[in-house]
């Protein structure tokens, strides 16, 4: 027999748990279309070609693939061991592939400057595990067509102001530019085709410390010369806490790093600050550590973060070369996307404020039209009504309506009008 659970890492969502997340997809709809963003949809399903172009970094081998239909099994016994001959779809594995085929197929309709909001299911094959689903939630705002720091603003202060909007205020975002780790490893001498690996390793400082880092570097075989100095710099005294601006990026780097990408990232934290002024800081932190594993990033990237956990509640960057690959030209891109999931998991609790939601509980004898004009007039005044029998044993019922969101009740008896009903709070 069929097992009755959702396949592995996936989920079902009670009534109460689906309600609760769609206010937080309201509040995040609410707050990014208050910023200017417009929301698409995008197919669930990419050609396996464009999933797998080389774009999407590790999580490309991470896609869930679709059989091509007509195969025979002698069809399937010869391509056993080449999957693009086997497969001609895919699930998508984030929303920024999808994104960029959209705005390739679309641009003659769209702005010259696009905002995109993408709201929507992702699958990833992973290993299942707490906090990590093979289904999940990605909330996504993209500006196209700008190339200055005002777009990679406009996004820092719209995820933000949402996270304000969900209660999760003091959020800080840390911020990076590929270009700079880029030059940075080049500045200490390590070779550009090995650039790759140095960075996988530079990604786990905050787990494995400036020793682990210089340990695995070294016993990847990377230039001992290289290595030797980067350590050193790891190593070195660290400044004072410094507000985020040109001073600081430049103390945390070494010596010599271009003045036009400290004045990018310079540009956004004063932008940022001047779209929240009623803050005394300003809550933009420069990381020259900060990686981010997508190898499409080209420019800045950014991870959000917030005092009340040790994991990032989002992240994005700049993303300027993807849309080439379906234009044969390139065009200026940046996104943010916020952990949905992880930020439900955090809101839980505080987010479940709900409008006024009333039980019906009536009556067998209670004529239908009795019924549906009792429930017409509450609806009409803006609540949420459900009709349930009475039974023998109230409480059950009531601890159900709880359960699922509803605030009060009332007893509807033979005769009642829409002006006896007395609601009753559910404690």
């Amino acid at each position: 027999m069929a097992t009755v659970n959702p396949p592995r890492g996936m989920r079902d969502f009670l009534p109460a748990e689906k309600a609760r997340r769609e206010r937080v997809l309201a509040v995040i709809r609410a707050r990014y279309r208050a910023h200017g963003f417009d929301e698409i949809e995008t197919p669930v399903m990419e050609e396996y070609s464009r999933l797998h172009a080389g774009i999407g970094g590790d999580n490309e081998k991470l896609a869930f693939n679709v059989l091509a239909r007509g195969l025979d099994a002698d069809a399937i016994r010869a391509a056993a061991d080449d999957p693009a001959a086997l497969t001609d779809l895919g699930l998508r594995y984030d929303l920024t592939v999808p994104l960029a085929r959209f705005y390739a197929s679309h641009r003659g309709e769209l702005p010259g400057v696009f905002r995109a909001i993408q709201i929507a299911p992702v699958w990833r094959a992973e290993r299942p595990q707490k906090g990590r689903y093979r289904q999940f939630v990605q909330c996504d705002i993209d500006i196209i067509g700008d190339a200055t720091a005002r777009a990679e603003s406009e996004l820092i202060a719209a995820t933000l102001d949402t996270l304000d909007a969900l209660g999760l205020e003091g959020g800080v975002v840390r911020v990076n530019d590929r270009r700079v780790l880029d030059w940075m490893l080049s500045s200490f001498g390590f070779a550009e085709d090995e650039r790759p690996r140095v960075l996988i390793t530079i990604d786990k400082l905050d787990k494995i410390g400036a020793d682990g880092v210089v340990r695995e570097l070294a016993d990847r075989g990377a230039a001992t010369e290289a290595v030797e100095a980067f350590g050193a710099f790891l190593r070195r005294p660290s400044s004072a806490d410094v507000p985020f601006g040109e001073q600081q990026i430049r103390g945390a780097l070494p010596d010599g790093v271009p003045d036009e990408i400290v004045a990018h990232l310079t540009g956004i934290g004063d932008a940022v600050a001047a779209a929240r002024p009623g803050e005394s800081g300003i809550p933009v932190v420069f990381d020259p550590f900060l990686v981010r594993g997508m190898g499409y990033y080209t420019g800045t990237i950014f991870e959000l973060a917030h005092p009340s956990v040790g994991y990032s509640l989002g992240g994005g960057g700049r993303y300027d070369g993807m849309i080439g690959r379906f234009l044969g030209q390139d065009v200026p891109a940046v996104g943010f996307s916020i952990g949905f999931e992880r930020i439900v998991d955090l809101l839980e609790g505080e987010a479940d404020a709900v409008d006024r939601a009333i039980v019906l509980v009536h009556d067998r004898d209670v004529t239908v039209a009795e019924l549906v004009a009792v429930k017409a007039d509450l609806v009409a005044g803006g609540a949420r009504v459900r009709l349930e029998q009475r039974p023998k044993n109230l409480k059950p019922l009531l601890e159900r309506a709880v359960a699922d969101g509803y605030t009060g009740f009332a007893f509807v008896a033979a005769g009642s009008a829409p002006a006896d009903i007395e609601v009753k709070p559910l404690a």
